[in-house]
């Protein structure tokens, strides 16, 4: 009557009538209560040892008084408490960085793990689809560890066996809403092993001014601005070629311009040169005293520029042949960057199809050929899609401010950046809470990082080429 399955026991079929489903009833085998106790004992105790070892500071914080007051009475215990509980305080007063280290985000850790996440783990598992019911049993991934810093909860997950990135990627928006976040970044710690971000503030939601320009030249990466955990946002434009995507307003001229101010030094000392290309005739147009004769606008005379960038780039390519591999700035052979503003005017926009092609061209040689011999292009668009700029994928940085579409996330940062919390779709139209914030995927880490580049005025650019004059 029914087609025999492995593990199938047709008698143990609760009901055959043919308007009622199929019903198994899981084997039940008797165990002795010993056994049982037994096992919950040893859950309990590898519990408790699992949360000893993983917050020790706050057990004994919330243990101490109370064994005090349970051994000596409430009185003998508040008088040996209250010098430590002062000590602490002036602590967190003279010092509180070093606190917070030691002391104030482990006890925050603590706190979020037992009140929301310990508590809302099995819930928001089971709703969003990441536990599994196999033959009457839930599995649940397992909550390893709760971090905290300044800006952030950082959530160590151990997935069930099986399960693949992809599943917890999906979920960023269950998850993030089930522990009362904003968003959710999911990135992989080692095999089986995940880190889950809950911002519980976001530090990038005022603009930066602009940043101080240095007095020490360098090539190095440069600082733009500021990352979501505090730190500076360091761009490296030596040895690599940077795409910056972004809608109308996003903020691509702070990153062109505080990449600019970095350089400022090393420009001066002569160990950099920036070509720029500006077809808007708006954004670049500002600094051209900054750039050394090297300033185009009409689309003949970048096409012009490219050219002799190219022409530059394989005369020192012919002369490091066989010397060196890799690019050191010195006055006779300076790194060069070409910035181009809106790019896809260029190379899409453009109705002179034989210009069009020797931008292409031109633009292609570089990004392939220039690293090696200290050749960078920074380049700025707002339409990301292929048929507007087919030379994409040879940039290995790139950035994504404000967008329009959630499409146009991968198709700038890559195949799943969205999914791991790239956000770019998202960002707030409004100037003062979303100019200039973005994301930002590196050629040696497949993770976004949010960021927020600093706001050059109109003064600061004056002042920078008020300098150079």
């Amino acid at each position: 009557m029914f087609k025999r399955l492995p593990g199938d026991e047709p008698h143990r079929i609760v009901s055959t009538t043919p308007d009622t489903a199929v019903v198994f009833k899981p084997a039940v085998v008797p165990t002795p209560a010993i056994i049982t106790l037994i096992i919950f004992t040893a859950r309990f105790v590898a519990g408790l040892v699992r949360l000893v070892w993983r917050h020790p500071f706050a057990l004994t914080v919330a243990a101490v008084p109370g064994a005090l007051c349970f051994a000596y009475g409430w009185r003998v215990a508040l008088l040996l408490v209250t010098p430590a509980l002062a000590g602490l305080i002036a602590w967190a007063i003279l010092d509180r960085p070093t606190f917070a280290r030691w002391v104030g985000w482990r006890l925050m850790a603590f706190a979020r793990w037992f009140w929301i996440y310990r508590r809302h783990w099995q819930p928001v598992m089971t709703v969003s689809g990441l536990a599994r019911h196999i033959r009457g049993r839930e599995y649940v991934p397992r909550l390893v560890k709760v971090t905290c810093d300044s800006w952030a909860d950082r959530i160590t997950v151990r997935m069930l066996d099986g399960q693949a990135v992809k599943d917890w990627t999906d979920k960023i928006e269950n998850l993030s809403h089930g522990f009362g976040s904003e968003s959710c970044r999911v990135s992989v710690a080692k095999a089986g092993r995940l880190v889950l971000t809950f911002p519980r503030r976001d530090p990038l939601a005022t603009p930066i001014p602009a940043l101080p320009v240095s007095d020490i030249p360098t090539v190095g990466p440069v600082e733009v601005g500021k990352q979501e955990d505090g730190s500076p946002w360091l761009l490296r434009v030596h040895g690599t070629h940077v795409l910056v995507a972004g809608a109308t307003g996003a903020g691509k001229g702070s990153i062109i311009w505080s990449v600019v101010r970095g350089l400022l030094p090393a420009m001066r000392a002569g160990l950099v040169e920036v070509w720029a290309l500006d077809p808007k005739l708006m954004e670049l147009s500002y600094g051209k005293a900054l750039f050394g004769g090297r300033y185009a606008a009409d689309p003949a005379d970048c096409a012009d520029l490219l050219d002799e960038a190219v022409s530059v780039m394989q005369k020192r390519a012919a002369r490091f042949a066989g010397a060196q591999r890799s690019h050191t700035p010195t006055l006779d052979h300076p790194f060069v960057l070409v910035v181009v503003d809106e790019v896809a005017f260029l190379t899409a926009y453009q109705s002179d199809k034989q210009l069009r092609q020797r931008i292409s061209a031109a633009l292609a040689t570089l990004t392939t050929q220039g690293r090696a011999v200290g050749f960078g292009v920074l380049a700025a668009l707002q339409d990301p899609r292929k048929e507007v700029m087919n030379i994409r994928n040879l940039f290995p940085d790139k950035i994504a401010l404000r967008l329009d579409e959630s499409e146009q996330v991968d198709m700038v940062l890559g195949d799943g950046a969205r999914d791991r919390g790239a956000l770019a779709d998202l960002i707030s139209p409004r100037p003062e809470r979303g100019a200039g914030v973005g994301y930002v995927r590196l050629e040696t880490s497949p993770d976004p990082i949010r960021v927020r580049a600093a706001y050059v005025s109109d003064e600061d650019i004056r002042a920078m080429v008020g300098e150079v004059e």
